[in-house]
């Protein structure tokens, strides 16, 4: 995956406290620019870092996943050498939440 740095983590960190929220809000919270905020939620979601809830297909209403929480805990870890930040995430999210 191919994270926007700070934007992407600023964005799971956002989120990161169980509530749903949409780009305007994320905007105003985040101070970035509200067209910006909506280029990367859908990223973020299809990396299942976040997804998107209803009941609208299209209402731009999202969520953090586990995996972006688990994500947004190694942020420290994004560009390290010899880190293969993927691969650390998959790791664990499948040893915590005991996903295949």
């Amino acid at each position: 995956m191919k994270l926007a740095v700070p934007t992407d983590f600023d964005i799971l960190e956002a989120l990161s406290n169980g509530r749903r929220n949409t780009a305007v809000n994320l905007s105003y919270i985040l101070d970035k620019n509200r067209s910006y905020i909506n280029t990367r939620l859908p990223i973020l979601a299809d990396y299942g870092l976040l997804t998107r809830v209803g009941p609208a297909p299209n209402s731009g209403l999202y969520e953090i996943t586990d995996k972006g929480r688990v994500a947004a805990a190694h942020r420290d870890q994004y560009r390290s050498e010899g880190v293969d930040f993927d691969e650390l995430v998959e790791s664990e999210v499948r040893e915590r939440f005991d996903v295949e």
